[in-house]
């Protein structure tokens, strides 16, 4: 805080990249005026991060990458799939409520996974076996779920009314997702409805969209064009001339303040 640097804008031209929903807990009340690089806006106040400010930048997937995937509507036999924590705390308590309501439906996987039962693997096959993937909030609005959903082109549907997803003002997720209001989620009979709606047409419109844009959730080393990287430096390029305004008009009166000199 001390630093000419940070002095200079007041730390607005400064980039922390503060992914875990826990990073610099005690510290980002102070390093507000930064922007933030972070996985969702569930454990900050509105005054320390928002979306006109930070960027969004996805989870690593823990999923297999799949590479000139055939595995079409008619290789996929799961028609809805999820796979995780049922029991959680916080706005994730609608889990529990869509197991009650899915785990008996027809053609329908919906059962407890963790990482220690060697879920990743589990939960990787499962994707890439269904068409539908469900995404619901848990204790707090994303996960890496999500994207290993899209690198299994297994269509997400997103259960989670608080997400905020990367690139989104570059990505229409419209166009490979489904999302549903978690206040129509939980009526009865409602999401298998919409699921079983989606024609075979419609879902391989956007399993072709998943696997051109895949690419975009991919952290590489060295960073490759497009890719995750690539993708989290063209949002924060989207954010500098706010930043540059912001910052020229808090210098108005900097001259005057200064008694004229």
């Amino acid at each position: 805080m001390a630093q000419p640097e940070w002095k200079r804008s007041g730390g607005a031209d400064h980039v922390i990249v503060a992914h875990h929903p826990n990073s610099l807990l005690h510290a980002r009340s102070v390093l507000f005026p930064a922007v933030f690089v972070l996985s969702d806006f569930g454990r900050y106040h509105p005054r320390v991060a928002s979306l006109e400010k930070d960027v969004i930048a996805p989870y690593k997937h823990m999923a297999k990458t799949f590479v000139n995937d055939s595995a079409g509507f008619d290789d996929r036999p799961t028609l809805l799939y999820f796979r995780g924590a049922i029991f959680r705390k916080e706005g994730g308590n609608i889990r529990q409520e869509l197991h009650y309501m899915l785990k008996d439906e027809k053609d329908v996987y919906f059962a407890f996974g963790s990482v220690q039962d060697h879920g990743a693997s589990k939960a990787s096959q499962g994707m890439h076996a269904s068409k539908f993937c469900l995404n619901i909030a848990g204790d707090t609005p994303s996960s890496n779920r999500l994207f290993d959903a899209i690198v299994s082109h297994c269509v997400p549907v997103i259960i989670s009314d608080d997400i905020e997803l990367p690139y989104e003002d570059a990505l229409d997720y419209s166009k490979f997702s489904i999302f549903v209001r978690s206040s129509d989620a939980v009526k009865k009979g409602y999401l298998m409805r919409l699921i079983r709606g989606v024609s075979k047409h419609q879902w391989t419109m956007m399993w072709r969209r998943l696997k051109e844009v895949d690419k975009h959730f991919e952290y590489q080393y060295p960073s490759q064009k497009d890719d995750a990287v690539q993708m989290i430096w063209q949002t924060l390029a989207r954010k500098v001339p706010a930043i540059r305004l912001k910052s020229h008009r808090s210098r108005r009166f900097s001259r005057y303040d200064r008694g004229g000199k």
